[in-house]
Order: C-alpha cells, then structure tokens, then sequence
C-alpha cells in the first residue's frame, strides 16, 4: 500500500509527546484560511511511499516514543495510516493523529482505533491561539484515546517550533507558533552551509 507524502521528520521534540517520528501526508481538501502548511493541500505533490518501508523506517530508529500524523489531511489517506499505526503500536510505539476533522465524524474509523491521542478540528485563524500544545487554534480538542497519555501531559508541554536546514540549504520549520513572526526575525543570509 502507498502513502503520499509531503515530509518525513525522523526526530523531532515538538509535534508531541516525546521524541517522535513525524509524517506530513500531502492532499487537503480543507483549505483552511491561514493555514501555515498550505504546501500540503496538492493531491499530487509529494511523493508515494510504500506503508511497509515506512514501518521498517519508523522501526529502525532509536528512542523515539511515537509517532505523529499530520498534513495535509490525514484521514483522506486514512487506509494506509492505519496500517501503519497498528504495526507501531503492536511495537510499543505511541500514535498521534491530527486532523480537520470532528472527532465524532471519524470515531468509528480504523485509524482512530490505532490512535492514542486525537487532535481534531479545523484551524481557524478567528480563534488563533498558541496557549495550549501541538493546537494553533481554541477550537480543537484533545481526545485521550488509550490509557497511554491523559490531561496531565497537557501541563507538561509547551508550544515549540524547530528549524531544520537540509545539507541542500532548505529551510523546514515545524511545531507551533507564529512561522511568520519566527520568519522575519531570522536572518538566513547569515547562515552558513
């Protein structure tokens, strides 16, 4: 089974709890205004994956503690994330799911049985608000899923971002906070390579 991709992050210590490994799924029908990941919305960009190489990628790395799905709109390639979710959680490996969507419109899907903890609801910029983890906006909500994480952890987090220069020079910013602001205040002429 394929999976589109936009971006595969192999380590990062702020799109969840832990050191996870996170995958930006390519294709959003949602469109939300303000959106910081609009490079994610193209049905066609990114590349394909095979679900079974990404396992063994997943795998294969030291001391993470899970995984994270976003985008794009994770549910428009529900299939292939639940696969993958269930392979990692049958490994020990935690799952956290972004979505657009409303927790009751996707409950009863085969990727939120392979999830611990659900963010839902559609960013909307009316309702910006960087106060809580891994949330961009007041509207969406935390769903505890398993007895893997509760509420507590929510005191434990802060909103962070990470900026990651490839070798090629490209500048990738991940995590939440304003990437405009975070944007104008570095200098990336003054960066060496």
């Amino acid at each position: 089974m394929k999976l589109r991709v936009y971006n595969i992050l192999k380590k990062t210590k702020v799109e969840g709890p832990g050191l996870r490994y996170c995958i930006w799924t390519q294709g959003c029908s949602r469109h939300c205004r303000g959106c910081q990941a609009v490079h994610t919305w193209s049905h066609k960009g990114g590349v394909l994956l095979e679900t079974d190489d990404i396992v063994d990628d997943i795998l294969s790395q030291k001391d993470i503690e899970g995984v994270t799905f976003l985008g794009g709109e994770p549910f428009e390639q529900e299939e292939a994330l639940a696969s993958i979710a269930k392979a990692v959680q049958e490994q020990g490996l935690s799952v956290l799911t972004f979505t657009g969507n409303l927790y009751e419109e996707v409950k009863d899907t085969e990727l939120v049985k392979y999830t611990d903890l659900l963010i839902d609801g559609a960013f909307e910029i009316d309702k910006l608000d960087y106060s809580r983890p891994w949330c961009g906006s007041s509207n969406q909500r935390y769903h505890f899923l398993t007895d893997r994480y509760s509420e507590e952890i929510l005191e434990k987090y802060k909103n962070k971002v990470e900026v990651n220069i490839s070798e090629s020079g490209a500048v990738f910013i991940n995590g939440m906070g304003n990437f405009d602001d975070i944007l104008k205040k570095i200098d990336l002429t003054k960066l060496k390579i």
